[in-house]
């Protein structure tokens, strides 16, 4: 019987190692998370040992990983990321290699779609406002928005989007949403109105709420640029919890300093950590968070569990969960 060799690149606890370990004796597991964050911080000291490992891997486990991957691991067989985006591991190498990938796809649904919520609330009921009002101590009446019957547009229907659709239905919201696979105009559950990508101005121009929740492809990098903000209602507001680049944020930055639109509250950035130098810290239509929204306590115990799961069907023979389309970037 030949051990199957795991490496775990992301530093877990004994519990989660021993729950990978515990699924079958043909496994051997091993914890490279420090030598891939050394090599990563360009420390390269323990190169050749690292190489030693990746040289046996037949499986990895993690969200960081070494670069020449495919040259430095010919045994490499499949790479389980602990994301649910993954075009920062999809170099040329990878997408030509047989490598499969497969990602933690779901699991961020019900944090993200709370965040989402709670910032269409605060724009709504006009929380940065009351925050500024406290630091004055100053007493000012204003109009909070009620989101009933107003219009929320997903951009992006899949277990995020989807998650984003349901809770909006109970403010008794409309819902219009966009999903890549859809060729002609539909409807789903929760949804009212649901749109192929060629129907994103539609969308754009109609809704009150424009929440982004779709892969960064090639497709969609710079989805969102000048036109696409001069379409917008000025009352609207742009809620990024995707990838920053799918947004062009010049462009951006110029519609919310002209009250092109209301506001944006974003979550991820072309860069990260955002430059301090950045305009958006300055504007006060903006709320800014710092690539939290799918951040969860125990989240390495809940990809763990998807990770076990899928090596479960892999010793089994049996098909992956979330398996990425490589080419098309997820």
């Amino acid at each position: 019987m030949r051990l199957l060799n795991v490496l775990v690149t992301v530093k877990l606890d004994e519990e989660c190692l021993h729950q990978i370990a515990d699924l079958s004796p043909e496994l051997r597991v091993t914890d490279v998370s420090g030598l891939i964050k050394a090599e990563c911080k360009g420390d390269f000291s323990s190169k050749d040992k690292l190489d030693v490992f990746l040289a046996k891997a037949d499986i990895i486990y993690g969200f960081t990983f070494p670069k020449n991957l495919v040259a430095r691991a010919p045994r490499l067989k499949w790479i389980q990321s602990t994301s649910a985006g993954v075009e920062h591991i999809l170099g040329h190498d990878l997408v030509q290699s047989p490598v499969q990938v497969t990602s933690v796809s779901g699991i961020h649904a019900i944090p993200i779609g709370e965040f989402v919520m709670a910032l269409i609330l605060m724009f709504a009921k006009q929380a940065p406002l009351c925050f500024e009002l406290k630091k004055r101590r100053q007493w000012k009446e204003f109009p909070p928005v009620v989101l009933h019957s107003k219009t929320v547009g997903i951009v992006g229907l899949g277990s995020i989007g989807t998650e984003i659709a349901r809770l909006s239905k109970a403010f008794s919201m409309k819902v219009i949403a966009i999903r890549r696979s859809t060729k002609k105009l539909a409807n789903a559950r929760n949804v009212d109105v649901l749109l192929p990508l060629e129907g994103l101005n539609q969308l754009l121009t109609q809704s009150d709420f424009i929440i982004l929740s779709l892969p960064l492809t090639n497709e969609t990098h710079g989805l969102i640029g000048e036109k696409q903000l001069k379409i917008m209602k000025s009352s609207a507001y742009l809620i990024n919890v995707s990838r920053g680049a799918i947004i062009d944020e010049q462009a951006l930055i110029e519609a919310l300093e002209n009250n092109q639109i209301a506001g944006a509250g974003l979550d991820v950035f072309a860069t990260e950590p955002l430059p301090a130098e950045s305009k958006l810290w300055q504007l006060k239509n903006v709320i800014i968070t710092s690539h939290i929204s799918g951040v969860m306590t125990d989240y390495l115990t809940k990809t763990t569990i998807v990770f076990c799961e899928n090596l479960r069907r892999y010793l089994a023979g049996q098909k992956l969960l979330n398996i990425v389309d490589k080419k098309a970037g997820y």
